[in-house]
């Protein structure tokens, strides 16, 4: 997992994904919380701790990882760095008014109760920002290496945080310009997986820089393509709700 971790440091300013990510994401959080500022923010499952530096554009950030190295990737960025599980948060009722969890949920056995305990730390009016595994079609080798538990569609995702209270105010599809390439690679490598060896490092690393920089401008123009018109579908799911 340390590895794993140190590769998603080195990747995250360069790698294609990780740039899409941020253009996505962003612009999503800074629609949701408009004009608000001075505010306390969580990030459940912070990992390396590149999203705090965000986040604390709107006022305060708190990563929470159960590595302890995480924990101290997001100390050492500036941020509030706590160590804890996302299914018991160890902070009091009404204490946030933003949480976030990106692409953790879907390695959760109970992502139920993780939801209900974001909702419970945030304030009335405090808002939910999650991004998940799409689609069970596009399991593959990544979901193997990281113990994912399951994948969602926009109505499993809707029902997991009306579950916990929330009020789903958008649930999208990104990198929808990936999807045919994942199906493929990953339809072959659900049929290959038994003759081979899992490569546990192979979408963390950066592809070269001619491929990259082609992908890149893909999902940057899927980015930009995609706040005028859903995607029909997409490798991720981006959802923003909020507590009554």
């Amino acid at each position: 997992m340390e590895e794993r971790l140190e590769l998603t440091r080195q990747a995250v300013t360069r790698h294609f994904w990780y740039r899409g990510f941020r253009t996505f994401v962003h612009p999503a959080i800074a629609e949701a919380l408009g004009t608000r500022r001075h505010l306390r923010l969580l990030d459940c499952g912070s990992g390396t701790g590149d999203n705090l530096a965000f986040l604390a554009t709107y006022g305060s950030a708190v990563g929470m990882d159960l590595s302890l190295p995480g924990v101290a990737l997001a100390r050492a960025a500036g941020h509030g760095g706590v160590s804890g599980d996302v299914r018991r948060l160890p902070f009091g009722s009404g204490s946030f008014d933003v949480a976030t969890s990106f692409d953790v949920l879907q390695q959760i056995d109970a992502d139920g109760e993780a939801v209900r305990e974001m909702a419970r730390v945030l304030r009335p009016g405090g808002v939910v920002v999650l991004t998940l595994a799409a689609l069970e079609i596009l399991h593959g080798d990544h979901n193997v290496v990281w113990d994912e538990k399951r994948r969602y569609t926009p109505e499993t995702a809707r029902a997991l945080v009306r579950q916990a209270g929330l009020t789903p105010e958008r649930v999208s599809f990104l990198f929808a310009t990936l999807f045919p390439i994942l199906l493929v690679s990953r339809t072959v490598q659900r049929l290959t997986r038994r003759w081979r060896r899992l490569n546990e490092t192979a979408d963390i690393s950066v592809p070269p820089a001619p491929v990259n920089a082609v992908l890149s401008a893909v999902v940057l123009a899927e980015a930009s393509l995609a706040r005028i018109v859903p995607m029909p579908f997409g490798s991720t799911l981006l959802v923003i709700a909020r507590k009554p």
